[in-house]
């Protein structure tokens, strides 16, 4: 980025009080602790912050990446050469009756599941128990639909908020969030998730944390969170698991640098110490590469890469 574009955006970032730093190492904002400085590193506090950072950014030209709780982001070893914008100041969560059977939560597109869950379960609510354990914020979990354990977001949601390419608000619900595996709306249409609205059942407190309790044990016992990485590296592919498949290819704890194919669950890339970007892209393109010519299955990414 020139200079000059660079001592632009900081003017008016400055003028119109909105927090950002430079040079912010990447690395200690995503799961998989790797990836250089970002030029810009923007964290707007609310939607109209939020608003005005990426008119600010446009209108400069610089490029935007979107961080929630970096749990599936893989940045370059050069960092990102434009502003990344931390979603999480976007954390708002309020609950409300709809009727005697259904609660409604909302809550910014930066709070993290971790704490939605932790408040449904508070309230006696059921039908996010799927999600505890996931290591996002609920912005980053509708654009991907994410799922675990037999549940999925589609299967709670019920609107988003957004705003699109021109910087105006709106919202999508229903059949035109278009949400299928791994994949939503949101990824086609350039809009930036701002909120959502959830409705959940009332349940028994009690239950609903053994439940949880017992997905998070799961977790514990059958993927290696206790490395760094970025969850599961790829996308099941139909009629398959990623995993099995590179285990199958005798692939499992075979490693490039840092960056080693987990021992404990294939299908995840973990972060031995040390890892780089390039460490992890060769090793999941051997994956790639050997399950094609061993299975011909071809896997697809599920972390987002950025350069």
């Amino acid at each position: 980025m020139q200079e000059k574009t660079i001592t632009a955006l900081c003017d008016a970032l400055t003028r119109q009080q909105l927090p950002f730093v430079q040079g912010e190492p990447l690395a200690s904002h995503t799961t998989f602790r790797i990836g250089g400085p970002a030029v810009f590193w923007c964290a707007p506090q609310d939607a109209e912050q939020l608003r005005e950072t990426l008119r600010l950014c446009r209108e400069n030209g610089v490029r935007v990446y979107l961080l929630g709780n970096g749990s599936n982001t893989l940045f370059d070893d050069a960092g990102f050469d434009g502003a990344v914008v931390d979603m999480r100041g976007l954390s708002q969560m309020e609950s409300s009756d709809v009727g005697t059977d259904v609660v409604r939560i909302t809550a910014g597109a930066g709070q993290t599941l971790g704490r939605l869950c932790s408040k449904a379960q508070a309230l006696g609510l059921t039908g996010l128990e799927f999600a505890c354990g996931i290591p996002g914020t609920v912005g980053g979990a509708v654009y991907m639909n994410a799922g675990a354990y037999g549940g999925e977001m589609k299967d709670v949601l019920v609107r988003c908020t957004h705003i699109d390419r021109d910087g105006k608000s709106g919202q999508l619900a229903g059949e035109d969030l278009h949400l299928t595996y791994r994949h939503s709306a949101y990824y086609d249409n350039g809009c930036i998730i701002t909120g959502l609205e959830l409705r959940l059942q009332p349940g028994d407190p009690e239950e609903i944390k053994a439940k949880m309790d017992d997905l998070i044990g799961r977790r514990r016992e059958k993927q290696p969170i206790e490395y760094p990485s970025a969850g599961s590296t790829f996308k099941r592919p139909p009629g398959h698991f990623a995993g099995a498949l590179i285990d199958q290819c005798g692939l499992r704890g075979t490693s490039v640098g840092g960056a080693r194919v987990s021992e404990k669950h294939a299908g995840f890339v973990i972060n031995t110490g040390g890892a780089t970007c390039t460490d992890v892209l060769a090793l999941c393109r051997q994956c790639r590469e050997k399950v094609l010519a061993e299975t011909g299955v071809e896997l697809e990414m599920e972390i987002r890469v950025t350069e």
